[in-house]
């Protein structure tokens, strides 16, 4: 799938509905994306609830803003989070924004800065409702993230025992994981064959990128991380119903990848 390494992002952060054990794998994220030029995180930082994230701000340069509580049961962070959101819509600044929250209340803002021509990429947990997820470009779980962290020390372990027993592992990239946030199943698998039916050729075969770009758009959360597997292709090729074909493209060792339905 492609990424945009040159936008300009504003990263925004509601402290009150995402965690903050996995901020530096959230900022690694976001970096696939674009470069941030904003990042703001918000809250009562007063509460005991968020002094978790107060050891991690400095070391990640995250600009915290601090908001009141004027009500019981109300939530002003909110609502100063998305005055921020439409202040620096309007600088110019930016070419896009990463929220970062589970909040079904950003829903709007979402929609309203791609109306505005912007990309938005949402970060939050499994929680999070289907309407947030449906307003932005792309959403992302949180806890892809920290699987993803716990398979990379996965793999240092192994390359470790390799090293250390000279024995052949397979590489903790190349499989399933155990933990995944969902199944390979019916659904999955219609979504996989309209998308490439979609969008075939006369032979029948669909570049992988494409692909990519038309899953993310018909389903802004879906990411292969979610079935446990870190590139499209791996989640592609553990399926029956599919085929994939390897194009040279004349520039080294690059292959353009190509899949069709059997």
């Amino acid at each position: 799938m492609d990424t945009i390494n040159d936008l300009r992002l504003a990263v925004l952060i509601d402290a009150d509905n995402v965690p903050y054990a996995n901020i530096k794998g959230m900022l690694e994220e976001i970096a696939k994306y674009g470069t941030p030029t904003f990042k703001r995180i918000y809250a009562d930082w007063t509460k005991p609830t968020v002094s978790g994230w107060k050891t991690v701000l400095l070391e990640n340069a995250i600009t915290p803003i601090h908001q009141y509580s004027y009500t019981t049961g109300k939530n002003a962070t909110d609502s100063s989070m998305i005055i921020d959101a439409m202040d620096i819509l309007y600088s110019g600044r930016v070419d896009g924004f990463c929220i970062v929250s589970s909040d079904s209340d950003f829903t709007r803002l979402a929609t309203r800065l791609r109306e505005a021509g912007m990309k938005v990429f949402g970060f939050g947990e499994r929680k999070t409702p289907t309407a947030f997820i449906s307003a932005c470009d792309k959403f992302i779980y949180i806890e892809i993230l920290e699987h993803n962290k716990e398979k990379d020390k996965a793999a240092t372990e192994t390359q470790r025992k390799k090293k250390s027993t000279k024995k052949t592992q397979p590489s903790a990239h190349a499989t399933a994981s155990k933990d995944t946030i969902g199944d390979v199943n019916k659904g999955l698998v219609k979504l996989l064959t309209d998308s490439i039916d979609d969008l075939a050729d006369e032979s029948g075969w669909t570049f992988l990128g494409d692909l990519g770009n038309l899953l993310i758009k018909k389903q802004p959360d879906f990411d292969p991380r979610n079935y446990g597997f870190n590139k499209l292709v791996l989640l592609i090729n553990s399926i029956d119903k599919f085929e994939i074909e390897k194009r040279d493209t004349g520039k080294g060792n690059i292959k353009n990848v190509y899949v069709r339905i059997k």
